[in-house]
């Protein structure tokens, strides 16, 4: 029929059953312009008629596997393309016609975003992709086969005027969807989008260019009003519907089978099969002797064929390879996460916890039904990652086939009522009332932020690096999106780890903790420090878990400095479990987290611990599912045997419930079924309501946040290796913590702790200290890092001469030695590096006499001017201005803090608290740390942490009404009135009564001191 013959008339019906006229579509992963999820935009589809829509989203892919993966619930098939732009102003959409056409139009917007290049106004000559550009009457350049023109509706009119009349077959529809039609005629909509921009150029709204919004009108129109708007070209209308008929988009999902991970490790999967096999025999004679038990082949035996069966081999050798390298460079590491249940894992050499001797459960490692490979959280000093990681990609990503992980950082409640509150101009303080203040209470700037944040909560702001997620596939990462490359230099994806999973992409956890750091740098430190002890072999687990010594400090809680086991929580919960041994810790390990403690099982763990009577309580089914643990859910293999054995749920079924309650599936329908089975097959097996409740409660507390068995091994193994280090080497195990960057407190306290160790701590000093902290013998020397203000190139060419020529005999050949400013030589003063030179108030005099506001100059030559001395009356020095001096520049002093304040009594100590159970008592306290937490109810709470004039760990409550009237007010000493409560043994203060103990004022005494005199 000829086009001119068309129109849109009940005579001619091919029109009605035209689905696919949807060129431009945008999603809210168009970041700060679009305001659509996938789903709203594929239910506005549906809504409409549109049975085919192609997703355009702005430079981004982010939300283009999930569309594809959602599509098919809609009835709707799905296109994939990208509206490339710079800013706003469009320069052309590419449209793939297949996967191949995907992965080009994904190879040219990383190069632009990796190279931070303008898009140019042509496309390239791309072999798979559709090109549409937006209409202009100066396009300058002829149409290619592929290439087209779009055309909105708005432009209709000006079609005839133009040179474009005469190529109608080179016209396409191009009706832009950016945000909901019909809210309140499109306005609540299109202001999100302004506000979206405005927040995106940090301007404010009311002075937002035209050119960076899109128009009202890029809404979804119901087919037949689309083509209300071309019946008089109807050639146009055919164009469109003739491109996307030509398009399709091909992924698989939640397919375990034909993962997309590199499917082998080496030449072919037989050949990856017998490397892993005899990587396996070789492992057997170190990790279980030269005669293995039965019950470790027969277990290996099996293990290999699941692994076999469900194509992880590779997955495994990969692991393997990464750590081989890592230990060819002396890197430390701890494998965890569920791979730890895997003897395989173990025989590698990919984690050091044995499976067999802890009992770990095989099933939550692998299964027949699980579908995604075991977790496998590879932990690395912070010092090494960075090389692991370049390793991977050297390794592993010639072709375009390895990326990190994205995240989506989405805006939360403060976060856009700060944005919302700045594109409206208010001031910060504004700002700061806008957000504590209700609704109500509010005027109509502050009851729109409200109401508009409401709207863009958990919208997407922009793409953030997964904390060590890596991918390696099997396919360009091109294939499956775009990538960005952020300042670490490695590109990253556009997508998450849910989106990365349901496409079969499964990350491989390259993770840092300064953990390792500490543990690798002690033993360096031991060597110089102790020349004449022998190696320590800190692998030599074994020995650890059976050490008195070690069991002793851990049973007592005294493990500052230790990974994971130092906080005041941790400290309370070893206290009061009795741990004195591994087993204990690994089961604390995962007892700590915060699901066990909400669903009230941390308090029934301790009683049936401590009164085995109690253990008794347990139903009998539960208590026959987890001995060992008195029937008590503490690991997160706990949900899979509960479901399992108590409700009855397949395997797979079972792990999905775990993955479900971790918050990785907890909107999808699939977790809802299995919840209403659980459910089901309670009722049917006989159990009470009640008790089902019960236990679904206990599960949905805590399984989001409890370890896996084989993880938590995997951390009380690295936390019995630091109490080592503390038992043995404490001052080396403290230097190399605060070279660290610490731990879970703040500089000052690892000081303390290792003064309280026998130390000798000294302030940076120029003949003695580095960079870094050191130790000689039993004196520590604080390093010049440490020094605020302190310019590294200062304290380098310091070090630096030093080494060269010896060390500084006086101040004068300091500064002739040493090219430094007045402010700078003030800091070094200041802090005592110079006290080697004489008294600290004649030396800052000398150095304001020799330099003035100048800089020294290095003197070179045999012979040097000595600088002039001055004579100086005798100064007053006291010792406690260095304490000040040294909190001012170290942020805290070196002498005990209570040297600063003056007291008429001191109140009882920490080590007297069991004689005052259940009494008021007063206390002095320096405070460590606060935790801010809240009740039920939603009132403020806090738990502190002190130490006494001894140096000894005071815990205590604040409840609300205390917390309320007595609020901290940061660092220093306070009076702390209070009761003394005991539970499980451990001590703590309910305080009542709080107020902060100011410090001595130095000006007010040396006034004092002259009338005295003048007297």
């Amino acid at each position: 029929m000829p086009y001119e013959r068309l129109i849109l008339s009940k005579e001619i019906p091919e029109f009605q059953r035209w689905h696919e006229m949807y060129l431009n579509t945008h999603t809210y992963y168009s970041f700060k312009y679009g305001t659509l999820s996938e789903k709203e935009l594929l239910a506005t589809a549906q809504q409409s008629g549109v049975g085919q829509l192609a997703l355009t989203d702005i430079n981004s892919t982010s939300g283009c596997l999930n569309f594809v993966r959602l599509a098919s619930e809609y009835d709707i098939k799905p296109v994939l393309g990208i509206d490339f732009r710079n800013g706003a102003k469009q320069q052309f959409i590419g449209i793939a016609k297949n996967n191949r056409g995907f992965q080009e139009l994904n190879e040219y917007l990383s190069h632009h975003l990796h190279e931070k290049k303008d898009i140019p106004d042509r496309a390239p000559l791309f072999k798979e992709v559709f090109t549409i550009y937006p209409f202009h009457s100066s396009l300058k350049f002829n149409l290619e086969e592929n290439e087209f023109l779009g055309i909105r509706p708005q432009d209709i009119i000006k079609l005839p005027r133009t040179k474009w009349i005469k190529y109608l077959n080179k016209l396409v529809i191009l009706q832009t969807v950016s945000f909901h039609r019909g809210e309140d005629n499109n306005k609540i909509q299109f202001n999100m989008h302004r506000l979206l921009r405005a927040i995106d150029k940090n301007t404010l709204l009311s002075k937002l260019p035209k050119s960076e919004e899109g128009d009202p009108g890029d809404v979804m129109y119901p087919l037949g009003e689309l083509f209300e708007f071309y019946k008089d070209y109807p050639q146009i209308i055919v164009n469109t519907k003739n491109l996307l008929e030509q398009c399709s988009i091909d992924f698989t999902f939640n397919d375990p089978i034909n993962h997309q991970n590199l499917k082998m490790y080496g030449k072919s999967a037989e050949e990856d099969i017998e490397k892993i096999t005899q990587l396996c025999n070789e492992g057997l004679p170190y990790r279980y002797g030269d005669n293995p038990k039965k019950e470790i082949l027969d277990r290996l035996s099996m293990e290999l064929e699941l692994i076999k069966s469900k194509g992880f081999v590779s997955y495994f050798l990969v692991n393997w390879d990464i750590l081989q390298y890592a230990r060819k460079m002396g890197y430390y590491y701890v494998g965890r996460g569920s791979g730890a249940n895997s003897v395989v894992a173990y025989l590698l050499r990919i984690t050091d916890v044995d499976p067999v001797d802890l009992d770990l459960y095989f099933e939550r490692f692998i299964n027949l039904f699980r579908q995604n490979p075991p977790d496998f959280d590879i932990d690395f000093s912070w010092k090494d990652r960075d090389d692991i990681t370049r390793y991977i990609f050297e390794r592993f990503g010639k072709q375009g086939q390895v990326a990190l992980l994205a995240t989506y950082s989405t805006f939360q409640q403060r976060a856009i009522v700060r944005e919302l509150g700045k594109v409206f101009g208010l001031p910060p303080h504004e700002i700061e009332k806008v957000s504590r203040s209700e609704e109500k209470e509010l005027d109509h700037i502050g009851q729109l932020i409200h109401r508009y944040s409401r709207r863009l909560i958990d919208f997407p702001s922009h793409l953030s690096i997964h904390a060590g997620g890596v991918l390696i596939a099997d396919k360009p990462i091109n294939y499956f999106t775009a990538t960005s490359l952020p300042p670490k230099g490695y590109p990253v994806t556009h997508f998450d780890m849910i989106i990365a999973e349901d496409v079969g992409l499964f990350k491989f956890d390259i993770l840092s903790q300064r953990g390792l750091g500490k543990i690798r740098d002690s033993l360096e430190v031991i060597r110089k420090n102790c020349p004449d002890d022998p190696e320590v072999d800190i692998h030599n687990f074994k020995s650890f878990k059976d050490d008195a010594k070690l069991n002793y400090r851990l049973q007592n809680a005294d493990a500052i400095g230790c990974f994971y086991i130092e906080s005041p929580a941790m400290r309370m919960l070893m206290k009061k479990l009795q741990v004195n041994e591994y087993l204990g810790l690994v089961a604390a390990s995962s007892i700590i987290r915060p699901g066990v403690a909400k669903s009230g099982m941390m308090r029934e763990y301790i009683l049936r611990y401590r009164h085995p009577e109690r253990r008794n309580d347990a139903h009998p089914v539960l208590r026959d599912i987890m001995p060992d643990t008195y029937g008590v859910m503490v690991y997160q293999e706990d949900v899979i045997k509960v479901a399992h054995l108590f409700a009855k749920l397949d395997l797979g079924e079972a792990d999905m419930l775990r993955r479900g309650m971790s918050g990785k599936y907890r909107s999808r329908d699939e977790f809802l079924k299995v919840k209403d089975k659980f459910f089901q097959n309670c009722k049917d097996l006989g159990h009470t309501y009640e008790l089902s409740a019960d236990i679904w409660r206990q599960i949905e507390s805590f399984a989001g946040y409890a370890f896996a068995k084989g993880h938590s091994a995997s951390y009380a193994v690295e936390s019995y290796q630091a109490l080592y280090l503390k038992t043995y080497y404490p001052l080396e195990y403290m230097v190399a913590v605060l070279n660290n960057g610490g731990g879970f407190y703040r500089t000052e306290f690892y000081v303390h702790e290792a003064r309280m160790s026998g130390a000798q701590i000294e302030a940076p000093c120029v003949n003695h200290s580095e960079g870094l902290t050191v130790i000689y013998g039993k004196t520590i020397y604080l390093g010049f890092g440490m020094v605020k203000e302190l310019n590294h190139t200062t304290f380098d060419a310091i070090i630096m001469e030093r080494e060269k020529n010896g060390e500084f005999l006086d101040l004068d050949d300091f500064i002739n030695r040493v090219g430094i400013s007045l402010e700078q030589i003030k800091l070094l003063v200041r802090v005592g590096a110079l006290r080697c030179f004489g008294s600290k108030k004649d030396i800052l005099w000398q150095v304001h006499f020799t330099l003035g506001a100048g800089v020294s100059k290095v003197k070179n030559g045999l012979f040097k001017m000595p600088i002039k001395q001055w004579a100086l009356p005798p100064l007053h020095h006291d010792k406690r201005e260095d304490a000040f001096d040294e909190m001012d520049l170290l942020g805290f002093p070196l002498c005990n803090p209570f040297d600063l304040i003056e007291l008429d009594q001191t109140g009882i100590l920490a080590k007297d608290l069991a004689r005052y159970e259940n009494q008021q008592v007063e206390m002095y306290g320096y405070l460590v740390t606060i935790k801010n937490t809240g009740t039920s109810s939603g009132k403020r709470m806090n738990f502190g942490t002190f130490i006494d004039k001894e140096g000894q760990f005071i815990d205590t409550v604040h409840f609300p009404q205390s917390a309320s009237k007595y609020p901290f007010r940061g660092k220093g000493i306070y009076r702390l009135i209070g009761k003394v409560v005991e539970e499980f043994d451990f001590y703590s203060m309910e305080v009542s009564r709080m107020e902060k103990v100011n410090f001595i004022n130095l000006e007010d005494e040396s006034k004092t001191m002259i009338r005295a005199v003048s007297r």
